[in-house]
This record gives C-alpha cells, structure tokens and sequence, in this order.
C-alpha cells in the first residue's frame, strides 16, 4: 500500500519492516505451480510391524501379506485385510508404501531321504559293494527315496527275489574289507527264517538288518495310501494278495502302483524301514 496514511487508516503497523514472500522454486519456467513430491519410504511388511490404515484408522500388527494385500490384527485380535498400494498406510506416524518382503536366502536343498542334496551331480563310478534287497518292490522304493544318496555314493541295489539260497549267494559275492555287502530283508524278528538266515552269514564284511514288516508295502505309513491302517492277512495266505482283496485294490500288481506311486520322500516311511536302509548305506560305504 503505498499511502502510509491510508495503511494507518487500515491497520498496518508502519515501525515493522514489511518481509518479501521468496517464491523461488514454487513456480515452473512456464509460470506454473512447481509440485513438490515428498518421497515415502518403502517399508517391508514383516510379520508384526505395527501400521495405520488413514482411512479407517484401523491399527494393526502385519500378520498375513502378499503382492496383492495385507492382514492386519489389532491388539484385539481382530483382523482386516487391506490392498496394498503406494503410501497407502502410516508407520510410526507418517506415510509409508508397504511391500512384500524378500525372500531369506534359501539353504541347501534336501533330497527324498532327507540329506542333503548335491547339486549338478554326477553319478559316481560304482563301489564293488553292494546293497541287496529281497524284491523289486524293496529296490523301487529304495531308489525313490535314497536314489540321490546312492548315486553320490556309488552304490548299487540288487534284488534278489528271495532268500530261499542267501548263503551260497553270499559266497558266490565274495565280501571282503573293500567289497562290503548290506542285505535288507523283510520281517526280520525273533525266530523267523529271515533272522536264522541272517545269522547264517553275518561277518565282518556282511550286515544282514530289516524290518519287522512282513512285506516292504507295509513300511508305508497307511495314511500315505489313504487308509487307517493295514489289514491283518491270515497266515497261508499270500500277503500282498490278502491286502488287495481286503482293500478292492485288484491284483498285486494294481496295488503295487498304488502304494510304491504314493511315496514321494522318507516321511513316507515308518522309522524301522529308514533306520535300517541308513545303517546299510552306512556299512558299505564306511571301507571306502
């Protein structure tokens, strides 16, 4: 106001020096309002990290996320799911864009049997020891879940399809300190023939061990094959037919796809099986 009277008149304090507005930066070269973007940091959303949806007014712990939204519970216990978009909620007082958070380094990958499992493997030339088993159904699972062991260790599993001649067949193997032979039998128990066999040939170069099963079907967790458990088969009756015809699964062979499909790791199994498969692993390898 130019007239210092008229400013008077209006009120203006004359004896305080009146200050300039420093508009630099506000405008634009061609005279428009310069917009001014404030970053919002991004912010993880770890499990438990306390955040206010605005809108709502909602405040809660991060319990839930994924690339689409966020679950929320407040210290009621109740839950509410939010989308998640940029500067979306507020983290300890002011505007934050959650994220997903990075996955943690994975560690080593685990084979069917649980070790570890070695990437890019070769096969390694095969060890003159060797691990029998009674049957191909035995081999088969044995290959499903320890395959990767015994490819890294060079040992080979031979069926035998029957123990009816186990001494003259260990004979004929030759075992040695450097040619170590493990025989995995089934219904290995007090007073059976498994057992006596086992005697038989058991030195310091042959491990003879088991389980107590009757058949290797039935060191699958009945659950895996979806039933409670394995029927009871009279004695003279052929042990694979007898559960066939119990559970309408049809002819062995239908039920050996049926229960050597469903294993897919050690966890299948019941521990007198994997125990027992660990221990011969163990035995014709240790001489190497």
């Amino acid at each position: 106001m130019s007239d210092p009277a008229a400013a008077a008149d209006a009120g203006y304090n004359l004896d305080v020096p009146l200050r300039s507005q420093d508009y630099r930066g506000a405008f634009g070269s061609d005279g428009t309002r310069a917009t001014v973007r404030r970053r919002v940091p991004e912010v993880p959303a770890e499990p438990g990290l306390v955040v206010e949806d605005p809108g709502s007014g909602f405040c809660g712990a991060v319990v839930k996320v994924d690339v689409r939204e966020v679950t929320l519970e407040d210290r009621h216990g109740r839950r509410r799911v939010f989308p998640l978009r940029p500067a979306a909620f507020l983290f300890e007082g002011a505007p934050a864009t959650l994220v997903v958070p990075k996955a943690a380094p994975r560690g080593p990958g685990r084979s069917a049997s649980g070790s570890v499992a070695v990437a890019n493997l070769k096969a390694r030339t095969a060890r003159a020891s060797r691990i029998w088993v009674e049957g191909i159904h035995d081999a088969t699972l044995l290959e499903t879940v320890w395959g990767h062991d015994l490819r890294v260790e060079g040992i080979v599993v031979e069926p035998m399809h029957g123990m009816d001649d186990l001494a003259a067949a260990v004979a004929d193997f030759g075992p040695a300190p450097h040619r170590r032979l493990g025989v995995l039998v089934d219904h290995l128990v007090a007073g059976s023939k498994e057992t006596r066999a086992a005697q038989a040939v058991a030195g310091p170069d042959v491990l003879v061990t088991g389980h107590p099963f009757v058949d290797v079907w039935q060191a699958v967790k009945p659950s895996v094959v979806g039933i409670r458990e394995w029927p009871v088969v009279p004695r003279g009756v052929d042990w694979k037919t007898g559960v066939c015809a119990a559970l309408g699964w049809g002819e062995p062979a239908d039920g050996a796809r049926r229960v050597l499909g469903a294993v897919r790791s050690f966890r299948d199994l019941e521990p007198d099986l994997i125990g027992a498969v660990e221990h011969l692993i163990d035995f014709v390898t240790v001489a190497d």
